[in-house]
């Protein structure tokens, strides 16, 4: 997106136009604020959310004091482009007070030091960019494509590696197990896990494409069961 998306007359008088914040994880708003040209350019130029300071008249790089920037995802006009969405993976707490959102209650502030009941986003939402570009590889098929190669071997080829990524993120867990029970640092085995489980993660996504499967099929399951269970 570029800045013409929202046309002039949508500026409004002082020159500013309303953007909504949304955690590209779960979809939360987490604020609303105010842009205008000069933060719009500064937002696109640099990938975290700029805003235009009431208060103050300046512009405001989000979290240029608590370090907890927004870094954007994607940004959208609404149908009548006087209304911006960024989608955003928040650096902590978005909110002045320690909330995650400006929405929430001041007794939902996390603090410092501590962590929260509930998880933080884990930023779910950037496996979609990486479904497209498998979707983009089996529609286009270029030459030197790994995804490729694992497609045009059909369902066994893309079976077999998800078998053995799974036998590796098994393996790779137990060495981390180990090196906790051990007392030894674990910084090694838990970067191996977590790389063995993004594998698994990727076969597993060449494998429902494969299949003519896609992803929120298998959300879609995922929902249902924790809907007959109760939530849990």
């Amino acid at each position: 997106m570029n800045r013409r998306a929202v046309p002039e007359s949508s500026w409004g008088a002082a020159g500013l136009v309303p953007v909504v914040v949304q955690d590209a994880a779960d979809r939360r708003v987490l604020m609303v604020a105010y842009a205008d040209r000069e933060a719009l350019d500064a937002t696109l130029e640099t990938g975290e959310l700029h805003f235009h300071s009431r208060s103050r008249d300046r512009l405001w790089r989000k979290g240029e004091t608590s370090g907890n920037v927004l870094r954007l995802v994607d940004l959208a006009a609404d149908c009548d482009g006087d209304a911006l969405l960024a989608t955003v993976d928040p650096a902590g707490p978005t909110c002045h007070r320690g909330t995650r959102s400006c929405f929430d209650r001041v007794d939902d502030a996390v603090a410092p030091g501590t962590s929260a009941d509930r998880p933080s986003a884990q930023g779910f939402a950037w496996l979609e960019g990486l479904w497209s570009t498998i979707v983009d590889r089996a529609r286009e098929r270029p030459a030197d494509s790994y995804t490729v190669s694992l497609l045009d071997g059909g369902v066994d080829a893309v079976a077999r590696k998800v078998a053995e990524e799974s036998t590796e993120v098994a393996l790779a867990a137990k060495d981390d197990a180990a090196a906790e029970r051990a007392g030894d640092a674990r910084e090694a085995s838990r970067s191996a896990l977590a790389g063995e489980a993004a594998d698994l993660v990727f076969h597993v996504l060449v494998l429902l494409a494969e299949r003519g499967i896609e992803p929120r099929d298998v959300v879609a399951r995922l929902r249902e069961r924790r809907r007959r269970a109760g939530g849990g």
